[in-house]
């Protein structure tokens, strides 16, 4: 990590719709431990206490994953000393997650921390909070526009790459799949485009076919059914989302007969990405091969750390972290720390300090 330095991730934009951002800070570790920081006013003019009702809205609740943020959030809230009222659920549509920012900004809630479900239609919510003077912090994705204090993300690129990079050294020839996030969300471009790359550049040998399901289990285990139907000869899957497509993925393997242990013949090496435990059920099992670990205990954590800190109008500016981390500037000037995100195998699948061992 470059100390201190603007770093911008390869000079791409943050892309046309992305999961939201959000403004703010929290208070409970020193200010080294999000690079360098300066006071400055907080969103209403003058510099805040920190006090006052936070709104958090989420985007689902229908992956394990967002369940588990769901029950980390009110533990996190407790150990930063915010006063986080009761999540409020998206139920997957962004024009409702609008509304439910208005709802919560009529509450007099003095910051908010949302789970963007599209980065450009998230704006309108954004300049709500902002016309009132309320920050908000973005987790899990950068907004297309619109003002926050900071985004708490890992760095999707890098899911990506773990996945290609792990894929190759398992198959060195043959035909793998991506089964894609919602490519309206800089998450799912960010994971398409790098495995995409990554493979091109490293693996040659390997075809890339690709599934876009917008983050639905239905869309892709129809998908996937018929890519099979069509291509039985897959030797390897990149899951972008396991909460939502690992499920779907291993029945329609089994359907086919295709569902062999790793080490069995005609196995099909399958990296996903989330870390639930659902899946380090599937690495113990054989059924799949690697995950990259999503934080969702360190999304609630610094998503409630961030909007303390905006909330006091304390800033943050670009360098590493106290947390093992990097805070960077996106295009737009949007900062964003991105979180430490492992590879879990069999190797480490069983190690305690994993969240989705934590979990039950």
């Amino acid at each position: 990590m470059a100390g201190g330095t603007v770093r911008y991730r390869n000079g791409r934009s943050t892309s046309r719709a992305v999961r939201a951002a959000a403004a703010a800070c929290c208070a409970a570790l020193a200010l080294t431990a999000c690079g360098s920081t300066e006071d400055s006013a907080a969103p209403g003019g003058d510099k805040g206490d920190g006090s006052g009702k936070v709104g958090v809205v989420l985007p689902l609740l229908t992956s394990p994953f967002w369940q588990s943020y769901n029950d980390y959030v009110p533990k996190a809230a407790k150990s930063e000393g915010v006063d986080a009222l009761k999540t409020v659920n998206s139920n997957s549509d962004p024009s409702q997650q609008i509304t439910d920012i208005n709802n919560q900004l009529n509450q007099g809630v003095k910051g908010l921390v949302v789970a963007p479900l599209d980065s450009a239609a998230i704006s309108a919510g954004l300049d709500q909070a902002e016309r009132k003077g309320v920050p908000v912090v973005a987790v899990d994705v950068a907004p297309e526009k619109g003002k926050v204090a900071m985004v708490v993300r890992a760095d999707n690129v890098a899911y990506g790459e773990k996945a290609c990079e792990y894929l190759g050294k398992q198959i060195p020839s043959g035909k793998v799949v991506q089964i894609m996030g919602d490519l309206a969300s800089v998450n799912g471009r960010d994971r398409s485009e790098a495995f995409r790359a990554c493979v091109k550049e490293k693996f040659p040998k390997l075809k890339v076919l690709e599934i876009p399901a917008k983050w639905e289990s239905d869309t892709a285990a129809s998908k996937l059914d018929t890519l099979l139907n069509a291509d039985p000869d897959l030797k390897g899957i990149y899951l972008q989302a396991g909460g939502v497509y690992l499920a779907p993925t291993l029945q329609t393997l089994k359907s086919k007969g295709l569902l062999k242990k790793a080490g069995e013949k005609g196995h099909i090496s399958i990296v996903s990405n989330d870390g639930i435990p659902q899946e380090f059920d599937a690495i113990r099992k054989g059924q799949i091969d690697a995950t990259v670990s999503q934080p969702a205990d360190l999304y609630a954590k610094y998503g409630m750390y961030y909007i303390k800190a905006a909330m006091e109008g304390k800033t943050f500016e670009p360098g590493p972290t106290d947390h093992d981390s990097e805070i960077v500037e996106l295009p737009g000037g949007i900062l964003e720390d991105q979180l430490p995100a492992p590879l879990v195998t069999e190797e480490n699948v069983d190690d305690p300090g994993l969240w989705g061992n934590t979990v039950g």
